[in-house]
């Protein structure tokens, strides 16, 4: 054997032991659902998907549940932050909530720089659609820690919006996310090994995110069950674990705001 397959081989070697240390972190790691998914005023839980029963606001980037939201206007905190007190700019005052943005962004903010992106990607606030800005400044925001913008990166490479499909970079920012307990990455990764017909690691996957409380999760195990690549006990376990995850998500306040 010559020095260049035997060194080709080495490397080869180190490659697939690194893959396998990283499977391992990532099957033992992210079962808990990270600490900037609870409200910062209840210390519960948000609901899944977060950001339909939340709301983040652009003074202090801090995302508040629609309970404590329901609370602070039964207590007359109509105009103000419910969790900072800042008073906020008028709905139509885009100009104002843009410029808040941006100040934050510009302090090196993660959860702002990911916002600023979202704001790009859908045009809002007065700016045009620009999805290789907001790319862009996802891709800062994942730099600086963002679970959120990882997972964004991650679906544009998946579904190639806005940049060109790439299967490896997407697994990359899924299981950065999904380590630290992002659930609709973790949710991702289940989806990836599917279709890839990684049948066994796909229920592992979406046992973990229905655990945490992810209603997509828990239906794929159900179709998987169906199919007959999961177990009945699989999906029992999964179900259970997914309605006490919902269960604590719960709160007389939370549940009174969905009634309006």
């Amino acid at each position: 054997m010559s020095d260049e397959v035997a060194a080709a081989d080495l490397a080869e070697s180190a490659d697939v032991a690194a893959a396998r240390r990283l499977q391992r972190a990532l099957m033992a790691s992210g079962h808990d659902r990270p600490e900037g998914d609870a409200c910062p005023i209840c210390f519960d839980l948000i609901e899944l998907p977060v950001h339909e029963h939340s709301m983040r606001n652009a003074c202090c980037m801090k995302r508040v549940c629609d309970g404590c939201i329901f609370a602070a206007g039964q207590r007359g905190i109509n105009g103000s932050c419910p969790f900072c007190r800042t008073l906020l700019p008028r709905v139509d005052d885009d100009a104002s909530q843009l410029a808040r943005i941006r100040k934050r962004a510009d302090k090196g903010d993660a959860d702002a720089i990911y916002f600023l992106g979202n704001k790009h990607y859908f045009g809002e606030l007065g700016l045009a659609k620009n999805v290789p800005r907001a790319i862009q400044l996802w891709k800062e925001a994942a730099e600086l820690g963002s679970m959120d913008a990882h997972y964004q990166l991650g679906d544009s490479y998946y579904y190639g919006d806005g940049i060109e499909k790439d299967e490896p970079r997407c697994i990359h920012h899924f299981q950065q996310a999904a380590m630290k307990g992002e659930v609709q990455s973790r949710h991702m990764l289940g989806a990836v090994e599917y279709e890839n017909g990684n049948y066994q690691l796909a229920v592992l996957h979406w046992m973990i995110s229905a655990k945490m409380g992810y209603e997509l999760s828990l239906n794929s195990i159900k179709d998987m069950f169906k199919k007959g690549h999961s177990t009945k006990a699989q999906y029992a376990e999964a179900l259970l674990a997914y309605r006490d995850a919902v269960e604590d998500t719960k709160s007389p306040q939370r549940e009174e705001a969905k009634r309006l």
